[in-house]
């Protein structure tokens, strides 16, 4: 924090992760899991324990992640967007070639 450095944990299997790790873990955001120690783990030191697990248990298996910890006033449910369609990318913002070519000879005509 004093630095401004941001580091991101990742791991299929959170109970794997060493506890003095986890604990200063500040933000987490979790999929859904199967495995009891993963999820115990998961939840290590955090309040209202049992209502997560509720929501933890009943989120969708792809595409709904749950967000908790101290850069949110409260936990969050998020849907997540699809990867690797050519939809998804659109949604992003991104163009095929033959759209940006189209729109920057539209700016250029604009400009001149």
């Amino acid at each position: 924090r004093k630095y401004n450095v941001t580091l991101l944990v990742i791991d299929q299997r959170p109970s794997g992760i060493d506890d003095e790790v986890m604990s200063q873990i500040g933000t987490k955001a979790t999929y859904l899991l199967d495995n009891e120690k993963d999820i115990d783990s998961v939840l290590m030191g955090v309040s209202g324990k049992s209502e997560l697990k509720t929501v933890l248990s009943k989120l969708e298996a792809k595409q709904q992640a749950l967000i908790f910890g101290h850069a949110l006033p409260m936990p969050v449910v998020v849907k997540t967007r699809e990867y690797g369609s050519a939809e998804s990318y659109k949604e992003f913002g991104f163009r095929d070639a033959a759209e940006l070519k189209r729109k920057a000879e539209e700016e250029i005509k604009d400009l001149f």
